[in-house]
């Protein structure tokens, strides 16, 4: 199955100039969010997580079943102000702003293994900054997986060295 069959094309969102690849055509289609989710997890299941990270909102989509796939726990990490116990916090930047996110600084009570899940990488500052928070909160990253990669925007490339990032479809 060619996922970008399901994936729409937006130009310019959220501002002039971007071309948005939305995924909600993709969700639309059972057997294309099956097959997402099926897909990564053969490649990723190998890691070892014992925790898949999703970084909110799109990557709770992906990250809640193949986290259930997978036999993981799911730790969401949230813009700031949507948690309601005590966080971590890590400003980053993105392709067109600033933002931060947060997690929970109890998200993982002993050391474990994680994998950190997003619809896109960019320019990899939304990635990196939630693996920054999963080892500030006592996780290891094993990995990253992601639906789409823009590779123009050059973002495995800012990503930490050592995990391994999937992307099931690239632009």
């Amino acid at each position: 199955m060619d996922l970008k069959d399901y994936i729409r094309t937006v130009p310019d969102f959220p501002e002039p100039g971007i071309l948005f690849r939305d995924i909600t055509t993709l969700l639309h289609e059972p057997k294309a969010l099956r097959y997402t989710i099926d897909s990564l997890a053969e490649q990723v299941g190998s890691l070892g997580a014992d925790y898949v990270v999703g970084i909110e909102s799109r990557g709770f989509i992906f990250g809640t079943p193949l986290a259930l796939k997978l036999g993981c726990g799911f730790v969401p990490v949230r813009k700031p102000g949507k948690l309601p116990a005590a966080v971590f916090k890590e400003e980053y930047t993105l392709e067109y702003g600033k933002n931060a996110l947060e997690i929970h600084q109890d998200a993982f009570l002993a050391p474990n293994r994680v994998l950190v899940v997003d619809d896109l990488l960019a320019t990899g500052g939304t990635a990196v900054a939630a693996a920054q928070l999963v080892e500030r909160a006592g996780g290891t990253v094993v990995g990253f997986g992601f639906i789409i990669e823009l590779t123009f925007l050059n973002g495995r490339a800012r990503l930490p060295e050592g995990p391994s990032a999937v992307a099931l479809v690239s632009y």
